[in-house]
């Protein structure tokens, strides 16, 4: 065997070797992540009994969280629910009567999009800026000193951002679907020729409640999720600017991840088990 041979294995199998090992490290850094939000949720939980003094503090993050991501959902909500005119009709071409066009879109945004996309968008900029914020007050020690002074940085930094995200993402929800929704019948009477009463008689034959309100209750969990792992990722940073940059990153990868994860096992049990629509 020649010596290029033997270095060719020795490449391959190194190649193979970290590629697991990488693998395996991201595995096991994000059920470490997931343990430790689980613990940090409890934590906040339990700081809810001083509520009363964190409303100034919930307000504020209310509007970071909500507000300033508004211009975000709505260029997302109106695209989105364009995009979807165009492909339900395209799918529904020839095979249905236009004014199933309407429950189409409507379906389609209150149900799965609305609530996914709105909160895919707003994980991935507030949770960055959760990690991002808390990671720079821990690599230079504020929450140490505050730890210190015996304040609660569960109660003062967490709990308020956990119980604002939790409000506003079923708010910003409910906005984005209307902006969908508004946007699909736009297309769809310019482009596609369906007159508002189609369009609207479309959506009445098959509206259920339960429909929103399951796409609203996905939102509320959504919320939870991009909160804890923004925190989460932000509390456990250490190595300066690099390990700020680094939580900002996990924070985002463990956000989208769960959304889709729980957004899945959401589905499954709301509209099979509960609702009994699937």
């Amino acid at each position: 065997m020649t010596s290029s041979s033997v270095t060719a294995r020795r490449n391959h199998g190194g190649f193979g070797t970290g590629l697991f090992r990488t693998l395996g490290g991201n595995a096991l850094e994000l059920v470490t992540e997931v343990g430790a939000a689980g613990l940090l949720l409890w934590r906040s939980s339990l700081a809810l009994r001083k509520f009363g003094r964190s409303v100034p503090l919930v307000v504020e993050q209310m509007r970071r969280i909500g507000v300033d991501s508004l211009p975000l959902v709505i260029i997302t909500a109106v695209f989105t629910g364009a995009v979807t005119a165009v492909q339900a009709a395209y799918q529904l071409k020839e095979f249905v009567p236009k004014i199933y066009l309407g429950v189409a879109i409507y379906k389609s945004v209150t149900i799965e999009l609305g609530p996914v996309l709105t909160a895919l968008v707003v994980g991935g900029r507030v949770s960055a800026s959760i990690a991002a914020e808390l990671g720079t007050m821990r690599v230079t020690e504020q929450i140490d000193a505050m730890d210190a002074m015996a304040i609660d940085p569960v109660r003062y930094l967490v709990m308020p951002r956990i119980v604002a995200a939790l409000i506003m993402l079923p708010i910003v929800t409910i906005f984005a679907d209307v902006l969908a929704i508004s946007g699909g019948f736009v297309v769809a009477n310019l482009s596609l020729d369906v007159s508002v009463k189609t369009f609207v008689e479309g959506m009445k034959l098959y509206f259920f409640p339960h429909d929103v309100l399951g796409g609203l209750l996905k939102a509320f969990v959504f919320g939870g999720i991009i909160a804890v792992m923004g925190c989460t990722a932000g509390l456990r940073t250490f190595g300066g600017a690099v390990g700020v940059g680094r939580a900002a990153t996990r924070a985002v990868v463990a956000s989208c991840v769960l959304i889709l994860i729980s957004d899945y096992v959401l589905a499954t049990l709301l509209f099979k088990v509960i609702f009994g629509e699937a």
